[in-house]
């Protein structure tokens, strides 16, 4: 019991070192090395867990890249329940570093496998937040939306994800989104 708890530590602290080193320097200039030293663990430790560099983000970010809203159940109150959810994933993605989301998704136009990596873990737990939202709604285009949206404000224009934009992003967005199509369209 005592070596497995040593192998849970050691690869905790592998993983979080791998967060900090993309935060810092970005995917490109991380190298599996850095991340050993970092964690105070042999390349042979690192390397006997992940096969390289790609598989060692994949798990840290799995694990660590935010944090997963909490599925909700409709409230009877459709905008007031889209208002929370948008503040649970503004919360998630503020407590991320900026410099760790640009730098996965520098690295994810060159590396297919990080890509797939990352988007599943990031949309798939917005899916499921929409998914106990709006069971019948198209989960993955409420999800892009809102992840194109919030990440446009947080890393291009630089705006503040207020209570102002999340009201403007949930009244003329994402309600006119869910409505009934009209007839004949």
């Amino acid at each position: 019991m005592a070596a497995r708890a040593r192998s849970e530590v050691r690869e905790e602290a592998i993983l979080l070192a791998a967060m900090a080193l993309l935060g810092e320097v970005g995917y490109d200039r991380m190298s599996v090395e850095a991340v050993a030293e970092r964690a105070k663990a042999s390349k042979a430790t690192v390397y006997r867990r992940w096969a390289g560099k790609a598989e060692l983000v994949a798990t840290a970010v799995r694990r660590y890249a935010g944090t997963t809203p909490e599925p909700r159940r409709r409230s009877g109150d459709l905008r007031a329940d889209l208002l929370t959810l948008l503040d649970d994933l503004c919360s998630s993605l503020l407590g991320q570093d900026a410099a760790l989301i640009l730098g996965l998704l520098g690295a994810m136009r060159h590396d297919a496998e990080l890509a797939r990596t990352v988007r599943q873990a990031v949309l798939s737990e917005k899916h499921h937040a929409f998914a106990a939202l709006l069971p019948d709604a198209d989960h993955a285009w409420l999800a892009e939306l809102t992840s194109a949206a919030l990440l446009s404000r947080l890393l291009v224009t630089g705006e503040p994800l207020d209570d102002e934009f999340l009201a403007k992003l949930v009244d003329t967005v994402l309600l006119p989104q869910l409505e009934e199509p009209p007839c004949g369209t």
